[in-house]
């Protein structure tokens, strides 16, 4: 191809402002420093607006409220014509039906990126599906799920989730963070990071970190995140009795400060793409234990870069985290073994590196046809 950089336009629904928001701010503002034009869609109260915003990412704000919505419809194809757009990148369900038809009527290559690990059916009332010259997928379990389902191999592209490690590195000391959060030297911590919400599962973290601290009494399980199912879970911590071993810390943006102040890393999701979390954990050495849900088997290999547990099963999650406050030694083995894992496999430069790869053949594709 003559041409080296290229406009994209990427189109979210979400309002909210988790893995799947961050996965877009972060590949934009990459691809953006390679050279390319990014623009991004989005709705106005979208929480994703700002942070796009702040990595410099033109925003464009639209309904989005529904599949067949000539009011968003209309306007992307008028700004895919009069931008030049190269690739439209669509995300939510929502967006990708009016994302999509906006970029099949303008004539401009379509892709489709599929971040959640829900079953989803390849049929006529679903043609949307059929439009992506592309569809990405965040691991491979997610594309083999597709396959079955009946998309076609050829359609389906995996490209992980990719963290810049350079930048996702604690600022504080770890000491200083314990003592913020009057967390003693001697404590095991456990952290877990995500929106609580019924996804997640932090009933089944409450009710396994309950037989750690009958073994570990100092013990301490701190929860990143916040959400809609907070208070229930603030009721639970005091039905089981957990007391002040529980803390919850709400929306946290130094992350990495705290899986430097942390000693191990839990997930215990029933559903799951290849969850940032886990990376982000990883990355930084922290031992894990994860159930073994959608892609989380890609990022963890059982015993040898972490551990994983059966899903809705609070006795197996108690049981792998047991198992790593028993042999702290083993554990930071495991941990290195992770981080040496991700940083091959799961880097920023590998998922903009083949983004790019990706873009390239399509756009060759077709003004070869």
């Amino acid at each position: 191809m003559t041409k080296t950089t290229w406009t994209i336009l990427h189109t979210e629904w979400s309002d909210g402002w988790g893995g799947q928001e961050r996965r877009i701010v972060s590949e934009m503002a990459g691809m953006a420093a390679r050279g390319h034009r990014m623009i991004l869609a989005t709705r106005a109260q979208a929480q994703i607006v700002a942070h796009a915003q702040a990595v410099g990412v033109e925003v464009v704000t639209l309904p989005f409220q529904g599949k067949f919505e000539l009011a968003t419809i209309r306007p992307l194809m008028a700004l895919i014509r009069q931008q030049q757009v190269d690739v439209v990148n669509t995300h939510s369900g929502k967006d990708s039906w009016s994302g999509g038809l906006a970029a099949w009527r303008a004539g401009c290559c379509l892709v489709r990126t599929r971040h959640l690990n829900i079953p989803l059916r390849r049929s006529w009332h679903n043609f949307i599906h059929r439009l992506p010259a592309a569809i990405v997928t965040c691991g491979d379990t997610m594309r083999q799920q597709l396959m079955s389902n009946g998309f076609p191999p050829a359609q389906l592209v995996n490209i992980p989730t990719g963290i810049d490690f350079t930048a996702f590195q604690p600022r504080r000391a770890r000491a200083d963070v314990r003592a913020a959060l009057g967390v003693s030297d001697a404590a095991p911590v456990v952290l877990m990071t995500g929106v609580i919400r019924a996804v997640k599962r932090h009933e089944i973290a409450l009710r396994a970190f309950a037989q750690v601290l009958a073994r570990y009494p100092q013990a301490m399980l701190l929860l990143a995140g916040d959400g809609p199912m907070r208070r229930d879970m603030e009721a639970l911590v005091q039905q089981l009795g957990l007391g002040q071993q529980v803390r919850f810390l709400g929306h946290r943006e130094d992350v990495p400060d705290l899986m430097a102040a942390a000693d191990y890393a839990l997930l215990t999701s029933r559903s799951e793409g290849v969850p940032q979390a886990v990376t982000q954990g990883l990355g930084l050495a922290l031992p894990t234990v994860a159930t073994a849900v959608g892609g989380v088997p890609e990022l963890i290999q059982h015993e040898r870069t972490g551990l994983l547990a059966t899903p809705e099963d609070e006795n197996a999650v108690a049981e792998q985290l047991l198992r790593l406050l028993a042999d702290p030694a083993w554990a930071r083995e495991i941990g290195r073994a992770g981080q040496q894992h991700v940083l091959q496999e799961f880097s920023l430069t590998a998922m903009l590196d083949k983004t790019e790869a990706l873009y390239a053949r399509l756009l060759a594709q077709r003004k070869s046809r």
